[in-house]
């Protein structure tokens, strides 16, 4: 998969995995990485799926409308991705916490749904639920934050009400960030993810 890997200043450091929203490319987010914290690897992977040229994690039948099928082959070959990138860069393959936007945000909310232990924690912008009816691994080890806007169309409030919920029953521990906003990423969430980031994770900023 295409994708750029910067090693962190601290050996034991988080790994950031980063997934980019709908049109994006691997270097959208790395400011807002270096934002949460400076310190840490990075591991900022570009969507193979295309949808009318614009890179995508997986394909859509319609706005909001997964393709299901496409959905698991695309989890499990990310989920295989970041398996062989932490042999080639040698990062902790258990210490890897992902930060993803919209299209992003949903592709590692399926890692989480699918793939146990694929996460040690998760920084979702505007997530939407990745698929329904399913059993969740258990995610009590697994703490997340969630950034959503209360006018967003593309990810409307039922859905983060509904990705909460199923998170929480699965064990994990949420934080939901409210903006009066649409779908665009603020710097105010990004921050208060950088906030939540230094609670969950104290010793990866020293």
């Amino acid at each position: 998969m295409k994708h750029l890997y910067r090693k962190g200043s601290k050996s034991s450091s988080v790994t950031f995995l980063l997934l980019h929203g709908t049109g994006g490319t691997e270097y959208d987010l790395l400011p807002v990485a270096r934002r949460i914290s400076s310190v840490s690897n990075v591991l900022s992977v570009r969507g193979e799926v295309h949808e009318n040229g614009k890179p995508r994690f997986f394909r859509r039948l319609a706005e909001g409308v997964f393709d299901e099928e496409d959905l698991l082959f695309r989890t499990e070959e990310l989920n295989g991705f970041i398996d062989q990138a932490a042999n080639r860069y040698e990062f902790d393959r258990q210490n890897v916490v992902a930060i993803g936007y919209s299209n992003g945000a949903n592709i590692a909310g399926s890692l989480m749904f699918h793939c146990k232990n694929s996460l040690k924690g998760a920084i979702l912008f505007h997530p939407m639920v990745p698929r329904r009816g399913v059993l969740l691994p258990d995610l009590s080890q697994t703490p997340i934050f969630i950034g959503a806007g209360t006018n967003d169309f593309i990810s409307p409030a039922s859905e983060t009400e509904e990705l909460l919920a199923r998170l929480e029953g699965a064990g994990a521990s949420v934080e939901v960030h409210w903006e009066h906003a649409g779908h665009q990423l603020t710097f105010t969430e990004i921050d208060e993810a950088a906030n939540w980031y230094k609670e969950h994770f104290p010793s990866h900023n020293i």
